[in-house]
């Protein structure tokens, strides 16, 4: 029976109440604070053994304590700390270690499966990309200045000889190509920040700047291809290109992502559908930083020690089976799931 509040005998039952249970809230609170600051290790064996017959003897206190609308503040207090004690003894802890394991292991492929639409839209749309700057390219050279900045053309254009070309191709130094190089790099580590971060706008910045990245790398193979250079440019290309391309493809898929579920949200609210389909995105945003940090290490080497056509595209080709075989192709666990 609920007991009438503001009387002697509610003061009464809460001093007796209080006398009797506070110290094992103290020790279970003490306990508590020792294992969240540093590790169980922290505490004896007997310690440890007494966490769970402390938590439960803290929820039979909240029990009574509400069955007999004791003091608010009393009640708040156990609420709380019974939701510490949960946490700790039941919740998932995971350590560093682990959390980064099951990153690789299962949140980054699992999250780029996810995102199997967008990825192979926003590879079509670099596709067309390219093909259409090759074509304007062919059909009215000036487009390439149109298309390739000029601070990165060096001087180099449709005009150049074969000859020029394939000096920069295989000469290294600082050439045409070694200036596209550190430009490629930085200009798609931009371009897939932007693709994934423009496209709550419904989506559309980010399939524009992967069609005009397309058309970028399209007007560039058509110099090339134009001299009889188009195999060995993409042999160049390659060594980081695959790595770097996928990569581009995975942020534009995120960004896509994210604004057709604000454009199209289904039953949910669209900051709900945002949210779900932010989650997805950003961890696969995570995993395009490394790649691309990966892809610059790989032109970084390459591009300077390996000249071998076939090398180059061995190199490329088999970049694109691992990242194809890691993220389609095999299924991790997450740890603790057995």
């Amino acid at each position: 029976m609920t007991l009438p509040a503001g009387t002697d005998a509610v003061r009464q039952s809460l001093a007796s109440f209080r006398q009797e249970r506070e110290a094992d809230w103290k020790a279970f609170e003490a306990l508590l604070a020792r294992v969240e600051k540093r590790a169980p290790r922290a505490l004896s064996e007997e310690e440890l053994l007494s966490l769970p017959l402390l938590y439960r003897s803290a929820l039979s206190s909240l029990s009574v304590a509400r069955a007999t609308s004791l003091d608010s503040a009393l009640i708040a207090y156990l609420e709380a700390l019974c939701l510490r004690g949960y946490f700790y003894l039941y919740g998932a802890r995971r350590s560093l270690r682990t959390r980064i394991g099951d990153f690789f292991l299962h949140d980054w492929p699992a999250a780029i499966r996810d995102l199997w639409r967008e990825v192979w839209a926003s590879v079509a749309l670099t596709v067309i990309g390219a093909i259409a700057g090759y074509w304007l390219v062919a059909s009215d050279k000036r487009w390439y200045d149109a298309i390739i900045a000029p601070s990165l053309a060096g001087g180099r254009n449709p005009d150049s000889s074969a000859e020029m070309l394939r000096s920069v191709l295989y000469g290294g130094g600082d050439h045409f190509l070694s200036g596209f190089a550190a430009y490629l790099f930085t200009h798609n580590t931009q371009v897939s920040i932007l693709a994934f971060a423009l496209g709550f706008a419904f989506a559309v910045p980010s399939v524009l700047i992967i069609l005009m990245n397309g058309c970028m790398l399209g007007a560039i193979f058509q110099i090339y291809a134009a001299k009889g250079l188009g195999f060995e440019l993409g042999g160049w290309l390659s060594i980081h290109g695959t790595t770097e391309l996928f990569a581009i493809a995975i942020a534009g898929a995120a960004g896509m992502r994210i604004g057709t579920s604000i454009a199209f949200p289904g039953e949910l609210t669209r900051m709900a559908a945002a949210s779900r389909a932010g989650r997805v995105a950003a961890t696969a945003m995570v995993g395009v930083v490394m790649m691309l940090l990966f892809a610059g290490l790989l032109e970084g080497i390459g591009r300077q020690t390996i000249t071998s056509d076939i090398a180059r595209y061995s190199i490329g080709g088999g970049m694109l089976a691992l990242w194809t075989s890691y993220f389609y192709l095999f299924r991790m666990v997450r740890h603790g799931n057995g």
